[in-house]
């Protein structure tokens, strides 16, 4: 694995230890804002990827929650294309849980990606703009969402608009 995926797991490690511990001096914004995300780790003979997307929400309702969100995302191909692909980026997000186990959601996020392809340098930014439907249990929400900006001849990061989506928050 590349150095800089040690160190975003290093990362992310620490930083749920940090935000799960109990603070009792907490602002009253504070005691409604959760803190989590979601990651991926994908290997296969010739690919293998990596993402991590640490989020912030607030809760403004025991239904309606939003924040926002960072995405790092590493791909490696080693086919005989041969790529290496960065993605970094941002989103905002809205979560709407109208009963306790069913959530929706929308996410609109922005992504520069940096491709290395044989000996070419690719940069260019990706915009997705995602809606879904989520099994909520506990701290942890499991089900798929749809990219309504989806263009197969464009995206390099999916195969398909449909993904799955595993988030959690504490």
């Amino acid at each position: 694995m590349h150095k800089t995926t040690y160190l975003l797991i290093v990362f992310a490690l620490v930083s749920l230890n940090s935000f799960s511990q109990n603070n009792t001096n907490k602002s009253p914004f504070m005691e409604n804002v959760r803190f989590g995300g979601g990651f991926n780790i994908g290997l296969g003979s010739s690919y293998s990827t990596f993402s991590i997307s640490p989020s912030a929400i607030y809760d403004f309702s025991d239904e309606f929650s939003a924040g926002l969100g960072l995405t790092y995302v590493y791909i490696k191909n080693k086919s005989a294309y041969r790529s290496t692909t960065n993605l970094i980026g941002g989103s905002v997000l809205a979560l709407y849980k109208p009963i306790n186990y069913l959530q929706f959601s929308t996410e609109l996020e922005q992504l520069k990606i940096n491709q290395k392809y044989y000996s070419e340098n690719l940069s260019q930014w990706q915009t997705a703009l995602y809606v879904g439907l989520e099994y909520v249990s506990g701290n942890v929400a499991l089900g798929l969402r749809y990219d309504v900006l989806y263009d197969k001849t464009k995206n390099i990061t999916q195969s398909s608009a449909l993904t799955p989506v595993f988030r959690f928050y504490f």
